[in-house]
């Protein structure tokens, strides 16, 4: 007898994303049901599925069904502060919040903009897919935008491909929202991986751009000035609203992203206003804008390790001169968040 699988996907964008309709996250999902959302995940990069009140072990349960669950990185002690949180209770989730109990902050990266971003893209493994929830939400901005990078790749000129084929670039991360990191001292203690410029999907076989805003810092072999330049314009393609689902939360709305900028996806979030302290968290009060969102990730595959000569030089003091690299997405009044992908690489193009 053939499961009958009654899943509606219903588009959000021409750029990407799409709803899905007909299933319920509070139980186990069949086989077939789960390979119908695989199905649709190639398809549209990112998943929304509305009106769904789970819990976190549900959550957990229905990222297993795409792979090994991640743990949550830590940053180096140094940069601890911004990325930890004293509702953090479990080594596979991520809080995200700007709410404040007692002065300390019960989850990560606070209020504020988020750049357009790589989900653990500093790292050898960046995540495969992140799974958002949606808790409590501020009363206005905190939306996610998504962009489609192999748009993004289609867009870059024939000339600047021909220029970066085979070319790898410095992905470094000081778990800060809305700045670049400093590359102008020793960066051997500060979180950084390099990773190629174009990648081809493992899965599907078609290439992506694989650079972002705010953790993609310098070209390999390329001067200062000309790889400021050549990034600024790999930034401003991949931000072309065009390209974009700008994703809009509500409580209980859960989102799935097989790589923001991850793989073939990435993500800004929009300015949140500063919380109220409050108690018995999470809740809303009417004092403050809240913004809670748990998060969980699966790793993608181990990509290949940097030049000798480059991984040397990220472990020496290094003057790669500070540089400038304002959002264009704030400049324009657009509203960032972040959405995690999919990033299992094979190999540079």
């Amino acid at each position: 007898m053939h499961e009958v699988i009654d899943i509606e996907v219903t588009p959000l964008s021409s750029a990407c994303g799409a709803e899905i309709k007909g299933v319920d996250l509070t139980k186990e999902l069949s086989e077939g049901a789960v390979r119908a959302i695989k199905e649709a995940w190639a398809r549209h990069l990112v998943l929304v599925f509305r009106g769904q009140s789970i819990t976190q072990e549900q959550q957990l349960r229905f990222a297993s069904y795409f792979g090994e669950l991640g743990n949550r990185r830590k940053a180096p002690e140094q940069l601890r502060s911004r990325a930890e949180g004293i509702r953090q209770d479990n080594e596979k989730v991520l809080l995200v919040s700007n709410i404040k109990v007692d002065g300390q902050p019960i989850g990560a990266f606070g209020e504020g903009e988020f750049w357009f971003h790589i989900d653990s893209g500093y790292t050898p493994r960046p995540y495969k897919y992140t799974f958002l929830f949606a808790l409590e939400l501020p009363s206005s901005g905190g939306n996610t935008m998504f962009s489609n990078m192999y748009m993004a790749y289609d867009a870059v000129p024939a000339s600047l491909k021909e220029k970066l084929r085979g070319k790898k670039a410095l992905h470094i991360h000081e778990y800060k929202r809305a700045e670049k990191a400093d590359l102008s001292g020793d960066i051997s203690n500060i979180p950084h991986h390099y990773h190629p410029v174009f990648i081809r999907h493992p899965d599907t076989g078609r290439k992506t751009l694989f650079v972002d805003r705010l953790m993609t810092s310098r070209i390999e072999g390329v001067d200062v000035e000309e790889s400021d330049a050549i990034l600024e314009q790999l930034y401003e393609i991949g931000e072309r609203r065009e390209f974009i689902y700008e994703h809009v939360w509500s409580r209980a709305c859960f989102a799935a992203a097989r790589s923001k900028a991850n793989r073939c996806t990435n993500r800004r979030t929009e300015p949140v206003r500063l919380a109220s302290c409050v108690e018995g968290l999470p809740a809303c009060n009417d004092q403050g804008d809240i913004h809670v969102e748990r998060t969980i990730a699966c790793p993608g595959q181990i990509h290949r390790r940097a030049p000798d000569h480059l991984e040397r030089r990220s472990r020496q003091p290094a003057a790669y001169g500070e540089g400038e690299a304002p959002a264009r997405a704030t400049r324009e009044g657009r509203r960032p968040q972040g959405a995690f992908g999919e990033l299992a690489f094979d190999r540079g193009l």
